[in-house]
């Protein structure tokens, strides 16, 4: 489907309501199979249905039979959102990890009868020497019965024997096939289309297999290294010769022009880690340039990787029994590990680069800061939810979605609840909400606050109010979100009531956790 087509699809979809809930009366799907596909790094205006221009028809085609959520928040970071979505629970600290008496999504399925299949980056430890490549932290330990791929953070995209660079550790980064290390990789090797073949392995397999599956897919794309098909950069080119303050601008028009945000929205305030694009010479513009249609390279490939998903969905005449969700970790990321590297040409199965702050800023529009903070520009990106006879196609719902909610979610859709009680020692319980009622266009009440930490970073919100606090001013800011989303016009001063209870919730809320900010 063209990016246009899916646009206009996506323009005349309803918007979830009562309409949503009339067309869905009597629908009651029995134990669907479900796939939840997680990406990396990926900024709220990376895709189709968010204003990018990169070519996401797979995304677009979720986004044309589901329903996008434009108010959905991750942790701001991969460890902290990948606990979350598991657990259904804000992360513990001083070192977020899974805990032993909180059990995973995967175990309430698993103990519910589902097969379940983890593919893509784990990424989860109980300690950091470990980083989920040893028992009792391997996902085959935590409720999966099968696993593929690299169970710690990121690795070259071609060839995952490779060691980082010394900047980064200079470490090889542990890549199984369940309790099997993987050393060597065939010279056609790319991490995006092994994850997909191991996928669509799975989702056949449910031809021989009674059970339903649950199948959670991490993508480590598009994080960095930024690596990608030398043919599909190559489409890229020039195309970003314009620059970030450009392509930021262009894509928050587009977002005005879906009808995403009403046109008195402004954009985020202007990052001061950005220079001024103008300021770069020739040569730093070409590459950066370069840079970006890698990353643009790297999404437009993992949308391949999902259209083939979906295909195999179909082919096995599973969709329309199928919960299909689609998120990413993260927003954007600014992180330039080792500076920036204008010696390396980008993409290539020797260099590693990262997009740094500019890209990140166009990646995150309209939204402030990235990923680690807590700002909306790295907490805020997009939630596709497919599910046929449950979820009305081409709807959208604005309510408040956390990553703590998918594993109530998850549960309330396949007709079970969350465990009580694992190995004999009962269980925390979720904190998170089930969302499947806005699915059908009901409102979710939540009456508690939901509070964030990363690096000295913190937020706390509630409906509309949210307390954020950015380590580099070090003071708490209040925003209006359904007046501001951009968080321009800082409250403090005129609510400081309002400001003080949000402040106390999370106090409260770090004392429980273990944070002693």
């Amino acid at each position: 489907m063209s990016p246009l087509l899916a646009a206009a699809l996506f323009i005349a979809g309803p918007v979830a309501g009562a309409e949503a809930s009339e067309a869905n009366e009597g629908a009651s799907p029995q134990r669907p199979h479900i796939v939840v596909v997680l990406v990396d790094d990926l900024g709220f205006s990376d895709l189709g249905p968010t204003g990018s221009e990169i070519a996401t028809p797979s995304i677009d085609r979720l986004a044309a039979e589901g329903q996008l959520w434009l108010d959905f928040h991750n942790n701001a970071k991969c460890t902290t959102t990948r606990v979350s979505l598991l657990t259904g629970r804000t992360p513990d600290w001083p070192e977020p990890h899974i805990r032993d008496d909180t059990p995973t999504v995967a175990e309430t399925l698993q103990a519910a009868g589902y097969r379940t299949v983890h593919v893509g980056k784990w990424h989860l430890a109980g300690r950091r020497d470990l980083i989920g490549a040893a028992a009792p932290y391997r996902p085959l330990d935590r409720g999966f019965d099968e696993s593929y791929g690299l169970l710690d953070g990121c690795c070259n995209f071609f060839d995952p024997s490779r060691p980082d660079p010394d900047f980064k550790g200079g470490r090889v980064r542990n890549f199984f096939d369940g309790t099997t290390r993987v050393e060597q990789f065939p010279d056609d090797f790319y991490t995006t289309d092994a994850f997909t073949d191991r996928a669509t392995a799975a989702i056949a397999a449910t031809r021989n297999d009674p059970r339903p599956l649950f199948l959670h897919l991490c993508y480590t794309a598009p994080h960095y290294p930024l690596h990608a098909p030398a043919d599909v950069i190559a489409t890229y080119r020039g195309r970003y010769r314009g620059g970030w303050e450009q392509l930021r601008s262009d894509r928050f028009e587009r977002q005005k022009s879906l009808g995403l945000f009403p046109a008195s929205v402004e954009g985020g305030a202007p990052e001061r880690d950005v220079p001024k694009w103008d300021s770069l010479s020739g040569a730093e513009q070409d590459y950066f340039d370069h840079v970006m249609a890698t990353y643009a390279a790297m999404v437009q490939e993992m949308d391949a990787g999902v259209g083939r998903v979906l295909s195999a969905l179909d082919e096995q005449g599973l969709a329309d029994s199928t919960l299909v969700l689609f998120l990413s970790d993260n927003g954007g990321c600014a992180e330039k590990p080792g500076g920036l590297h204008l010696d390396q040409t980008p993409g290539t199965v020797n260099s590693y680069t990262a997009v740094g702050p500019g890209w990140a800023y166009a990646q995150n529009t309209p939204y402030r800061r990235f990923k680690s903070w807590t700002h909306e520009g790295g907490t805020h990106t997009p939630l596709l939810v497919r599910w046929p006879g449950q979820v009305p196609p081409g709807s959208r719902t604005r309510q408040f979605g956390h990553i703590i909610d998918l594993h109530a979610t998850i549960a309330a859709a396949a007709g079970t609840t969350p465990l009580g009680q694992r190995h004999d020692v009962s269980a925390r319980p979720v904190e998170g909400l089930d969302l499947s009622p806005a699915f059908r266009g009901e409102t979710v009440h939540r009456d508690e606050p939901v509070c964030w930490y990363w690096a000295k970073n913190r937020a706390v919100r509630q409906n509309k109010w949210k307390a954020v606090w950015d380590r580099r001013n070090a003071e708490w800011e209040l925003y209006d979100l359904d007046d501001d989303p951009t968080e321009r016009r800082n409250r403090a001063a005129d609510q400081p009531q309002m400001l003080e209870q949000l402040v106390a919730a999370w106090t409260e809320w770090a004392a429980q956790s273990g944070l002693k900010p």
